[in-house]
């Protein structure tokens, strides 16, 4: 059993699936039985991200979000697209459906399925890139994207993490010196802000809405619409232009952030596995092994 913080909406849909399942006999029953599985875990992941109560609802915003989730937790891209064949296979038996899904192709530009293999992939920035970036950034008048970078290069935010932060989150900030943030599936961490330029950014970013707003994503604005014109605007003035293989993406300021925080961890004393783990609860996941991922560069220059 798959267990979910929302448990009512997640049974609900698998009880949609469960209907789907009965009256299907197509495939063999070894790959129905592989798709019915994947399509559990993508209905977990609807009722933590999503609270979404019908799978006829399912749109392309849903593969998109799920293929980064993936993603992030160090699925193989073959991988990857067994799930999005499983979820396409059961979308195709409902018979009232709202979207149609977007093949793989479709899904390139904002979530390229072969960017990140299991044992993890080399995707941090350097300091140098980081600062070019930002400054790309202010030339083009657009501080809220430079600070986006800074937050996520000092505190290790996700994207859709800065995009919640609100004047709330800076006001408590200023009071326990840890800004709270809610993750994937709702999960709540709070984690230190040392940088001084990150600190700037949050009150920057407060001054610069009134109170009881979203630091960045104005009003009227859609949160994906936001998201996908940083990551374009990100892929048309990233540092590496055309010079690297491997494209930098607003991902890999992660990798930045868990590098230098394992590099301290390790240098105050902690044993791998703690610094390991440590980093790990600071990028909001659970388990110490989620953190190799990151971690590419550092390891290629161990002895």
């Amino acid at each position: 059993m798959i267990h979910t913080q929302n448990e009512g909406i997640y049974r609900a849909l698998i009880a949609q699936l469960d209907k789907l399942a009965r009256h299907n006999r197509q495939e063999s029953y070894k790959t129905r039985q592989r798709y019915y599985e994947a399509m559990q875990r993508f209905c977990r992941y609807l009722a933590e991200e999503y609270r979404l109560q019908k799978l006829a609802n399912i749109s392309g915003k849903h593969l998109v979000a799920y293929v980064r989730h993936l993603q992030e937790n160090g699925k193989a891209a073959s991988t990857i697209k067994t799930e999005l064949a499983a979820i396409r296979f059961w979308h195709d038996q409902i018979s009232n459906t709202k979207h149609k899904l977007p093949s793989n192709g479709d899904l390139s530009d904002q979530a390229p399925l072969e960017r990140r293999k299991l044992q993890g992939t080399d995707r941090h920035w350097t300091p140098e890139q980081f600062t070019a970036f930002v400054a790309v950034c202010r030339e083009a008048g657009r501080t809220d994207y430079a600070d986006i970078a800074t937050l996520t290069f000092y505190v290790g935010l996700r994207i859709h993490e800065v995009c919640r932060l609100d004047t709330a989150a800076v006001e408590a900030w200023e009071r326990t010196g840890l800004l709270t943030v809610k993750g994937k599936g709702g999960r709540v961490r709070s984690v230190p802000v040392t940088a001084a330029a990150a600190k700037q950014a949050l009150r920057d970013r407060r001054a610069a809405v009134q109170r009881g707003h979203k630091l960045f994503v104005p009003d009227d604005t859609a949160t994906d619409a936001y998201i996908y014109a940083f990551q374009s605007f990100l892929r048309e003035h990233r540092p590496d232009q055309g010079t690297n293989p491997r494209p930098l993406t607003h991902h890999g300021l992660r990798h930045s952030y868990a590098i230098r925080q394992y590099q301290t961890a390790v240098d105050g004393g902690a044993s791998e596995h703690r610094a390991k783990l440590d980093v790990s609860h600071l990028l909001g996941h659970g388990r110490a092994d989620v953190t190799k991922i990151y971690l590419a560069s550092a390891e290629e220059d161990e002895p």
